[in-house]
């Protein structure tokens, strides 16, 4: 995937059809998305957050954490790369924090504990709030957060972005790729059909997160066809990604 400077109404190459399949699969309506995103521009701030994020990605190794089952036994080696630059899903950051780390930057459509990110709000990590059609009565936070970007699955507008991605886990995922980082090293990133207790999901959401996890992991496998970002993760195999040890990462170069 090729990275961009200037932004088209859909900058991903495909990411329209992708977005229509989201749509009709999980029967979301493309107006709330859209009013969504709107509230969530008036809110915002100009800012240069977009050359931040840009600087902290482009050429790097980045760690993308999520959720999964598998993250309470990658944390201890999360500690040992204190200077890595690490993208969170935000169901991940209550964890990460309450061990220690502080994420760069958090992919978060507000679903996650706010109490948590707000901990985060006045610091240097970066926000990149997604607007979508279930969180219209909760987007207006996003004003509390001093480094913020917005995006949307949508057209971009004014200052909202679309990056790609569905769920908060995989757009960490493109974010960096589009970014242009070297390399994206997956942690607690399962997309299995067990859900992770750090995750919170009620159990009435179950079955429906099960569903966008794999519909997560099929857009990771599209992604993997045309980025040029080296893709491994520590986690879940997911078709396209290399699948590596603990020991493995050591001999890295990171």
């Amino acid at each position: 995937m090729k990275t961009h400077t200037n932004l088209s109404d859909m900058a991903i190459p495909g990411w329209d059809a992708k977005y229509d399949e989201i749509l009709r699969e999980f029967e979301y309506n493309k107006e709330k998305d859209f009013e969504s995103a709107k509230i969530l521009n008036s809110v915002l701030t100009e800012s240069n957050t977009e050359n931040k994020i840009s600087n902290l990605i482009r050429g790097k190794t980045i760690f993308v954490i999520g959720s999964g089952p598998s993250l309470s036994t990658s944390i201890s080696k999360l500690k040992l790369f204190e200077k890595s630059i690490k993208i969170a899903a935000d169901s991940s950051v209550k964890y990460l924090i309450e061990n220690g780390i502080r994420p760069n930057i958090i992919v978060t459509d507000l679903d996650g504990d706010l109490d948590a990110l707000s901990k985060l709000a006045k610091t240097k990590s970066i926000f990149v709030v997604h607007a979508h059609g279930d969180n219209i009565k909760k987007i207006t936070i996003s004003k509390i957060f001093t480094n913020c970007i917005g995006t949307t699955q949508g057209k971009e507008f004014k200052k909202i972005k679309n990056y790609g991605g569905f769920t908060d886990g995989d757009r960490g995922i493109f974010l960096a790729s589009y970014f242009g980082a070297k390399r994206i090293i997956l942690f607690g990133m399962d997309f299995g059909k067990r859900i992770g207790r750090i995750s919170n999901t009620k159990t009435i959401e179950r079955e429906v997160k099960k569903r966008k996890l794999k519909k997560a992991e099929s857009l990771l496998e599209w992604l993997s066809t045309t980025t040029k970002t080296e893709l491994i993760t520590t986690s879940r195999a997911i078709p396209g990604f290399r699948k590596i040890t603990y020991k493995e990462l050591d001999e890295l170069d990171i």
